[in-house]
């Protein structure tokens, strides 16, 4: 992997700037590429039963998740036993669908944010979903990489995606003090072929496929209005009817002419850090916004729940 040192100019003198703060009362640094965030996402390999079953000590301040995109995973990872070691890890299961791909990992801890944007340091996150772009994962991290679930939890141990060659050197330290390597933890072929075949039955899938329609009683007793036409909520900050439906004829919408670019952006500007979808940080626009119409920080959500809102 090429790393923040390659991509993000920063200045040869600077590339080894070491930062110190506190966790939790507890002295730690934080190093240009080293890992804030890891997830095991659900937006694209988590429904590969070979790739999660190959994936299962992080750095307290690294935040970890797994989210499955569907509820089979958490039977054969609990039938193989392997859900207890990623809990060990801190990869425990947050819930299921879009969560890290989309943003919604939440704040880093205020310190190592601090940290972070205070001197002006690279931070990364690896994940194993399909969206890697800076501004999309989260605001603090500017190096954002995509990895295999198994690989992902290799870097998360790691702590960095530069300051590690896994051919040579080691991960970390077993309990009787010898070094780990990355070869040491990577399942082979057959060992992950073998757990498929005695964890992911077709049970599972039946269980989990034929009540998909039910719904459940916190869904089921949602109250819903009768009317065919959808009710707009003048004082909803998530969505209201947009101006330019209300004087739109059943003729359809007048053809746009002679349209200009509002803004002309280079390289390293993104659709997320134009439209984010991410995390709504506190000292924004959009959380002054929510404040003033009474929306508690721990309501503010998330840009791409919001977007409806524009």
């Amino acid at each position: 992997m090429s790393g923040p040192n390659e991509g993000f100019a920063i200045p040869k003198e600077s590339q080894s700037k070491v930062v110190e703060f506190s966790f939790h009362g507890t002295p730690a640094q934080l190093r240009h590429g080293d890992v804030v965030i890891a997830a095991i996402t659900s937006c694209t390999n988590t429904s590969n039963s070979s790739v999660m079953l190959g994936a299962a000590l992080v750095k307290p301040w690294i935040k970890t998740s797994l989210a499955p995109g569907f509820g089979v995973v958490t039977k054969y990872l609990g039938k193989s036993g392997l859900q207890k070691y990623l809990n060990q890890l801190g990869f425990n299961i947050v819930g299921y669908g879009c969560t890290t791909c989309i943003g919604n990992s939440g704040d880093l801890h205020e310190s190592l944010g601090s940290a972070v944007s205070e001197n002006d340091m690279v931070a990364a996150s690896v994940l194993s979903g399909n969206r890697n772009f800076e501004g999309r994962v989260q605001p603090l991290t500017r190096a954002n990489y995509l990895a295999s679930p198994p690989l992902m939890v290799a870097y998360a141990l790691a702590g960095t995606i530069i300051d590690i060659d896994f051919e040579t050197e080691p991960i970390g330290l077993g309990k009787d003090g010898n070094q780990i390597f990355f070869r040491d933890i990577w399942p082979s072929t057959e060992e992950v072929a073998n757990v498929v075949q005695s964890s992911v039955l077709p049970e599972m899938f039946k269980a989990t496929y034929e009540a998909i329609t039910q719904g459940n009683p916190m869904w089921n007793q949602l109250s819903v209005p009768s009317s065919t036409l959808y009710t707009w909520d003048p004082n909803s900050t998530y969505i209201h009817d947009s101006p330019y439906f209300k004087s739109m004829t059943l003729s359809g919408p007048r053809g746009v002419k002679d349209a200009y670019r509002l803004l002309n952006f280079g390289g390293s500007i993104t659709t997320d850090h134009i439209l984010p979808a991410g995390s709504i940080h506190k000292d924004n626009p959009a959380a002054k916004y929510l404040l003033e119409r009474g929306v508690d920080r721990r309501d503010f959500n998330s840009y791409g729940s919001r977007r409806g809102n524009e």
